[in-house]
């Protein structure tokens, strides 16, 4: 998420604010949402959106229009809660689509590790070898640990000037927005899409997938009108958690059903308590070398790139319209100033469309 606010402009101050407003939001909705509902209901941030970022780097380094990007983006998720039937809409978006435009964005960051075994070989290899070796004996643990090992070797390499003057005291910083629509249409709407069919709509299936019925509408309602609110700190959206979501609701969680929803209200509780060490973490991160933690972002995002690759090419009669989603997407082209994102949901859509259109029949 701090690459992809850097990506769009945000200073170090800014970063630290948003990180601190998205963790702090994540934390109350998954606490007042579970209590009152006794599902378990979990946030977070959405993943898929700060890669989006990362991609769109360059369509903007003017952190205000980010900002208001990430407003009119909670506006459409609020939107949705309150209407629907665009809901209904965007579920309907064939699932090969979505799921290569999310794989396209996905696809640069998780090129990453590669980029940095080569670049800087002594600090990403042996993050990469401890995930590799934990993806086999404990697969759980694999990312975990490649992030601890990251962060000790950046403690022991990183100039510590980083700690001068930086303001590590929790603190929210206003963020005037500035609406232009290019940036609007290159960062808001894939923000949205690929929030909703990310994270939203996956997680709400989670939760029916373990046999809870989803407070939807309270969920979008609620994480569209803070996450808007949250952006005038520098924060992106928050959205409903998927893979996190399945940890909370499954049997991990607690055996007895009833008692899941103890596990995002104190995750909830965890996710508050970690936002008040944002300056440290984004001073950090910041003075850390970049391509180190994208590789580690990288590692983290193989699984849903393998979950979005696979669901993008599960049907074969949907294959060359999910591939050409996938390349249009993950090229990272800027065509009259809107992100390849946007271009890769309109070319594989057009695609799907002719390939399926049936054509009449000749006269024998």
């Amino acid at each position: 998420m701090l690459a992809g606010l850097a990506a769009v402009g945000a200073n170090e101050s800014q970063a630290a604010s948003g990180l601190l407003i998205v963790c702090v939001t994540q934390g109350v909705l998954a606490i007042v949402l579970s209590l009152i509902t006794k599902v378990p209901v979990k946030f977070a941030w959405s993943t898929p959106g700060a890669a989006l970022l990362v991609a769109t780097a360059g369509i903007t380094d003017r952190f205000n229009e980010a900002v208001a990007a990430f407003v009119v983006a909670a506006a459409l998720i609020v939107l949705v809660g309150l209407w629907p039937a665009l809901g209904r809409l965007i579920s309907r978006i064939p699932r090969p689509i979505s799921n290569a435009m999310l794989a396209g964005i996905l696809f640069p960051l998780c090129l990453a590790p590669v980029t940095a075994a080569a670049q800087i070989p002594m600090l990403a290899i042996p993050v990469i070898l401890v995930w590799l070796v934990l993806a086999r004996l404990a697969p759980r643990w694999a990312v975990p640990a490649s992030i601890v090992l990251a962060g000790v070797l950046l403690a022991v390499t990183v100039d510590t000037s980083w700690l001068n003057g930086a303001n590590l005291l929790p603190h929210l910083e206003f963020v005037s927005p500035e609406f232009d629509p290019v940036v609007v249409v290159s960062i808001a709407l894939p923000l949205f899409i690929v929030t909703m069919a990310g994270q939203n709509i996956p997680g709400a299936a989670i939760l029916t997938s373990f046999g809870y019925e989803p407070p939807v509408r309270s969920a979008l309602v609620g994480s569209g009108a803070l996450s808007a609110v949250g952006a005038l700190a520098g924060g992106i959206t928050v959205n409903l958690a998927a893979l996190t979501q399945a940890l909370t609701a499954g049997p991990e969680a607690a055996a007895d059903r009833s008692r899941r929803w103890i596990a995002p209200v104190a995750g909830g509780i965890a996710d508050i308590v970690l936002g008040l060490f944002a300056g440290f973490a984004t001073a950090f991160v910041l003075a850390s070398p970049p391509l180190l933690i994208q590789a580690v972002a990288g590692l983290a995002l193989l699984g849903a790139l393998v979950g979005a690759v696979t669901a993008a090419m599960e049907d074969p009669d949907d294959r060359l319209a999910a591939i050409g989603t996938f390349l249009v997407t993950a090229s990272g082209i800027t065509v009259v100033g809107i992100g390849s994102a946007f271009w890769g949901l309109i070319v594989g859509g057009i695609v799907l469309v002719w390939l399926r259109f049936r054509r009449p029949a000749r006269a024998a």
